[in-house]
């Protein structure tokens, strides 16, 4: 039976039901409600990903042994769940959308000549750059068949999308990270066409693979884009203090990249200030001593209490996307996913 309606439950005596934040859970109790979803979806996965090509077939293995969290995949069955009948059409959405994320991870790290990925040995440092593209781009290819052999143009549509976006995310970022001139608008743009968009894109198919209802499914995406806009923020706060989230302190300032707690500071610094920092980011080799420095900086002008302002404030807004949806355990796990979201420590 499915644990909602297809459509928004109606509000109890005249108020939505609340999207009340939840005590932050670990991640597989989160899971539960679709853990058996996940075995029917690895198997799809697994299909997808099979080749008769002998070194195709091995790289497949090897991705698959790394797993990772598969916290896309869960945002598609979640929001299935919440609003109807998980399918088979939910498990190729999921399919696809870790089809298509993989990809850009593998091509990700050619780009960024990363030679371990969450401390695993990237694609391309075990099998060069060339091998590495290849296999990224078979996999898109496996996803673009497997949807328009099942025609499920609405979901290839909603990924195609993200793809677009997570695209013109990255060049803009590149252009303006050679000058320098990223404002919170821009900032936002970015980072929301970069990460939001792939996770919206995961709560629309999810939702999209269950009804036809477009007010429902626009509910799911937006849950999706706030989630994913605080997702970010708390993944650039690493950058100032956190050291164990696969990155090193101070990633992003060594690749020229601003954020949001430096924009903010930035915002707020006298006009000597601010060219000084500039110029310590725009060196592209900061020391240690520079690091520290800029951390100093931003702490003390605000930039990290904003920040972080500004992740809760967006949790509040996808907490708010599913305040008319009916109860359930799907929904339950949804909102505690975002306390997961923005109280994770990597």
């Amino acid at each position: 039976m499915p644990e909602a309606n297809a459509t928004l439950a109606p509000p109890t005596n005249g108020v939505p039901h609340p999207a009340t934040p939840l005590p932050a859970r670990s991640l597989s109790e989160i899971k539960a409600p679709v853990r058996e979803d996940l075995k029917h979806f690895r198997a799809y996965f697994r299909d997808a990903m099979r080749s008769d090509v002998g070194l195709l077939d091995k790289i497949t293995q090897y991705v698959l042994r790394l797993k990772g969290k598969q916290i896309r995949p869960v945002l598609v069955l979640l929001s299935a769940k919440a609003c109807g009948d998980v399918s088979e059409t939910t498990y190729r959405g999921a399919a696809l959308v870790e089809l298509l994320h993989t990809a850009t991870l593998v091509h990700d790290d050619v780009v960024d000549e990363s030679a371990r990925r969450r401390g695993a040995f990237s694609i391309n440092a075990l099998w060069k750059n060339k091998v590495a593209v290849l296999f990224g781009d078979f996999l898109l290819s496996r996803g673009l068949l497997m949807s328009l052999d099942h025609r499920d143009y609405d979901l290839l549509h909603i990924m195609s999308d993200a793809v677009r976006r997570m695209s013109e995310g990255e060049l803009l970022q590149i252009e303006k990270s050679r000058k320098l001139d990223i404002d919170e608008q821009t900032y936002l743009r970015i980072i929301s066409d970069k990460t939001a968009s792939l996770i919206s894109a995961c709560t629309a198919s999810g939702a999209a693979s269950v009804t036809s209802d477009e007010q429902v499914i626009a509910q799911m995406r937006r849950f999706g884009e706030q989630l994913g806009l605080a997702f970010q923020i708390r993944d650039d706060l690493f950058d100032y203090g956190v050291r164990d989230v696969g990155k090193p302190l101070g990633i992003d300032i060594q690749e020229r990249k601003m954020t949001l707690p430096l924009i903010y500071s930035l915002r707020k610094a006298d006009k000597r200030e601010r060219r000084a920092i500039l110029k310590i980011v725009g060196s592209g080799a900061p020391s240690k001593a520079d690091l520290r420095r800029i951390g100093a900086f931003v702490d003390g002008a605000g930039g990290l209490r904003y920040a972080r302002e500004r992740m809760n404030a967006f949790a509040d807004e996808a907490r708010a996307s599913l305040a008319s949806m009916s109860p359930s355990a799907s929904r339950t796990s949804l909102l505690q996913l975002v306390d997961y979201v923005v109280l994770r420590k990597r």
